[in-house]
């Protein structure tokens, strides 16, 4: 069957209905990526260096079932299609971890506190990652043409940045003032659960509503070790990969330390986090409709460089504010680089998944993005050293030991390391050069436009920068 066909094909997922996909599985792991420390190392009184080892512990295991969980979802072969059905598994597994881990048994501390902390911890990555390599696979199968591809992912990341909202942004408000208080972790177990409800049912209404593409289902089921040597000798896979990396490190340890950041650094109560988030989040949500019509016009490969640029340069700003006010100012222009990156980051890796296909004959998108896992599963590991380079440099090992000037710490973790992380990815990004998708190339050589804006993308579309189109170096 021909690229036009998929084009055709693709017609029959509506992009809102994949997209909103993302506020399901957005939900549970960002409330533990943005409450799990304060919840456990300033509230519990977990030492941040068992938080670090715990980290690294679940690098290694990760390291081991993200290719087996990728592999195990390219090999799938049911009426329903290959994603559907461990999607339909994952969502509930890793909403009722999530639920586990925020519910810590009353007097749980030193060893047992660990091990509590270490299970529910690893148990939710796990089942996020199987759960969105699933999802993530999904993104190049419906939408084989970048315009109408653009199009799908700025709204899943719109609607990421509305579970943001709900898990990062509001999660305070609950947690402190509706639920609990700023000392006790009742609240966190109320919240966990209602956000649990919420995600399993906008995972479930979003799998019964797409239709996967039968063509991608081959007789050939991929191989294993074959397949993997193949994506380690991909040199797209590593460069994509670390630049990406870079990013998401960076982005992890920005989540992750907001609300020590508002405690510490601007010396405000932790509910005081939900205006600070609210206005990255908001302005991250309007940026993405600017972001994904330069993606239009000048293609991702341009535009996701110059986004890295935008992000890097932001975090400046945050570590000289000394107020709630300047602090939401400086988090404005964070928003802007944020939604650059939400807009194009996950095209480049599309881009790549194309090129795997195209060369190899083989759609074995769920095995390359659990490889790509890897890099993100670098995102623990080192904002666990990070945290614990707060201990050795400024004395905060907890929220009951946080040393003599934890303000400074928490400005550290916020700024400077993404700030450094940031402006290495945005110049390696420079070196890096992807295929367009083979869809657009069908397209533009005369097969079937008939998708809507899939093909067309508006008469005032310049199309994507020749650069962005260049062979893979």
């Amino acid at each position: 069957m021909s690229d036009t066909s998929d084009v055709t094909t693709a017609a029959r997922t509506p992009p809102w209905r994949y997209a909103i996909g993302m506020l399901g599985t957005s939900i549970p792991i960002n409330l533990v990526r943005g409450s799990v420390i304060l919840y456990y190392v300033d509230i519990l009184g977990l030492d941040v260096r068992a938080y670090g080892i715990v980290m690294t512990v679940y690098a290694v295991i990760d390291a081991i079932d993200n290719p087996v969980l990728g592999y195990l979802s390219d090999r799938t072969r049911t009426r329903f299609g290959r994603r559907r059905p461990w999607l339909v598994v994952a969502g509930p597994l890793l909403a009722a971890s999530m639920i586990a881990l925020f519910s810590v048994p009353s007097g749980l501390d030193g060893v047992g506190l660990v091990l509590w902390f270490a299970v529910f911890a690893i148990l939710c990555e796990a089942f996020d990652s199987m759960l969105n390599a699933n999802y993530g696979a999904l993104l190049p199968e419906l939408f084989p043409v970048e315009k109408k591809r653009a199009v799908a992912n700025g709204l899943r990341q719109g609607f990421q940045l509305v579970a943001l909202v709900l898990s990062l942004a509001v999660t305070p408000l609950l947690t402190t003032s509706v639920f609990g208080t700023e000392q006790t972790t009742d609240g966190f177990r109320t919240t966990a659960a209602l956000y649990g409800v919420l995600a399993c049912a906008v995972i479930l209404f979003m799998t019964l509503g797409i239709r996967e593409n039968p063509r991608y289902a081959t007789h050939e089921r991929p191989a294993l070790w074959s397949g993997i040597l193949a994506i380690l000798r991909n040199p797209l896979f590593w460069k994509v990969g670390l630049v990406g990396a870079c990013y998401a490190i960076a982005m992890g340890l920005v989540l992750s330390g907001v609300q020590l950041y508002v405690r510490y650094s601007l010396g405000l109560r932790v509910e005081n986090a939900l205006y600070l988030q609210a206005v990255v989040i908001l302005v991250s949500a309007a940026g993405l409709a600017v972001w994904t019509r330069v993606v239009a016009r000048r293609g991702a490969l341009w535009t996701w460089r110059v986004a890295y640029a935008v992000l890097a340069v932001s975090f400046a700003g945050l570590f000289f504010a000394n107020s709630l006010v300047t602090a939401m100012i400086a988090g404005a222009v964070v928003g802007i680089g944020w939604s650059g990156m939400l807009a194009t980051n996950d095209l480049i890796v599309a881009r790549v998944l194309d090129s795997d296909a195209a060369t190899h004959g083989e759609h074995r998108e769920g095995l390359f993005l659990s490889a790509f896992g890897f890099f993100g599963r670098l995102n623990g590991v080192l904002i666990g050293l990070a945290l614990t380079s707060l201990g050795v440099f400024f004395g905060y090992n907890s929220g009951a030991d946080p040393g003599d000037d934890p303000g400074l710490a928490f400005r550290m973790y916020l700024c400077v390391y993404p700030f450094v992380l940031t402006t290495i990815g945005a110049v390696a990004s420079r070196f890096v050069s992807v295929p367009a998708p083979p869809a657009d190339h069908a397209v533009a050589a005369g097969g079937d436009g008939s998708d809507g804006d899939a093909a067309g993308g508006g008469s005032d579309g310049a199309g994507p920068d020749p650069a962005d189109q260049e062979p893979a170096r």
